[in-house]
């Protein structure tokens, strides 16, 4: 039997280029590998869950074993590869070699944890899969106060959330605005009135730096001195590319793995897909473009090789207490921010040097503009010509 493509990952990234892969190819063995139980699940539905009433089984949408049966695909679960090889083109899980014809690092980003000082740090949850998710809803089971570190994107949308379930919930984060990096002032601050609007306190230039035990919950005290009481602290402070068994391995990292248009890595036969990623510089821990990779990922695997390409790709950001689009204009770009607002309705452009789009923020009912935007933005990454198919003629 000849070796199978291997995949680690089964998140979003994995599990779409394994379908990708099946529409074209029904037949190659395809190996799965997960450290967790491998549920098939929507990764950015962790940030809607208490709004929606729903636990981590409900947002569970099949098992390993049905994904397994739909994919034609063995799927190892609780599994950790502990080595790459790419030498002898095989993974190591302990002691055991496994080979690869092809292998695909869908492994993603892990959780920034900052260190907190007092008996209590157990008490703080990230949130970035659905055993996080499981594991934080058990744990907020009655309780209602809740603390979240971060007031990026993600730190938003879980405020947004859990102020809809039914908590309160207050918001630390060392920044002077929300969404840093993200959005220009005027935007973020119609992005905090909007979150205001419907209960949450924010606490910005401050990081947490005790978390004790009380007869009362928990007492997490800032760094200016201040005190809030709650039950529960959520760590959103950012994500990471996961690197570290690449970088072992020799292969070239450098914020995550590096590859290139084909999503190859330095190594023969292995690509890296989705947040683990790095693409021509960029590092995008987004969906959209998680899903361009998969399918030209898909088609290279197949013997076609395909260049990615990104076209404009504006975020949503889940946060209905103000809405949220923004395409951000590229690292570097020379241009200035041109604001329009009203209240929590902004319209931001990014212009460059001769008037030209290159990014936007919108928030409120500025966001109903997005698609005429859209049509007007550079891509993100330019497509390239196609090379030559690798399969031999039929």
């Amino acid at each position: 039997m000849s070796a199978p493509v291997v995949i680690i990952g089964t998140g979003l990234a994995g599990y779409n280029l394994a379908r990708e892969f099946r529409k074209l190819d029904p037949q190659t063995p395809l190996l799965l590998i997960t450290a967790d139980d491998g549920r098939s699940y929507s990764k950015p539905l962790l940030s809607t869950g208490f709004a929606a009433n729903k636990d981590a089984d409900s947002l569970g949408m099949a098992t390993a074993g049905a994904m397994a049966e739909q994919l034609n695909a063995e799927i190892r679960t609780h599994t950790r590869v502990t080595r790459l090889d790419p030498t002898h083109r095989r993974v190591w899980i302990g002691n055991e070699p496994v080979p690869y014809r092809d292998l695909v690092l869908a492994w993603g980003a892990q959780t920034i944890r900052v260190p907190v000082e007092g008996d209590a740090a157990d008490a703080v949850y990230p949130i970035n899969d659905l055993h996080d998710y499981g594991r934080f809803r058990a744990a907020a089971a009655g309780k209602r106060r809740v603390l979240i570190l971060g007031a990026g994107l993600i730190g938003c949308e879980f405020a947004n959330d859990l102020l809809q379930g039914g908590h309160e919930v207050d918001l630390v984060a060392p920044s002077e605005q929300v969404m840093p990096g993200l959005l220009p002032r005027q935007a973020a601050e119609a992005v905090k009135r909007g979150l205001e609007g419907i209960g949450a306190r924010f606490h910005l230039g401050a990081t947490l730096e005790r978390l004790q035990r009380s007869t009362d919950g928990l007492q997490a005290t800032l760094s200016d001195g201040s005190q809030r009481a709650c039950d529960l602290v959520v760590s959103a402070v950012g994500l990471r590319p996961r690197t570290e068994l690449a970088a072992e391995a020799g292969l070239e990292v450098k914020r995550g793995i590096v590859v290139d248009r084909l999503l190859k890595t330095s190594a023969e036969h292995v690509y890296a897909l989705g947040d683990c990623a790095e693409v021509e510089g960029l590092s995008l821990l987004y969906v959209m473009p998680l899903m361009a990779g998969a399918r030209a990922l898909a088609k290279t695997l197949f013997g076609n090789p395909t260049f990615v390409s990104y076209g404009p790709m504006p975020v949503t950001v889940k946060t209905p207490a103000c809405p949220v689009v923004v395409s951000m204009p590229a690292v570097g770009s020379a241009g200035s921010w041109s604001v329009e607002a009203r209240g929590n309705d902004v319209k931001a452009l990014y212009l460059g040097t001769c008037g030209e789009l290159l990014g936007y923020a919108l928030t409120g009912a500025a966001v109903q503009e997005r698609l005429a935007l859209n049509k007007q933005l550079p891509p993100v990454l330019a497509e390239l010509p196609q090379i030559l198919s690798l399969k031999s003629p039929n």
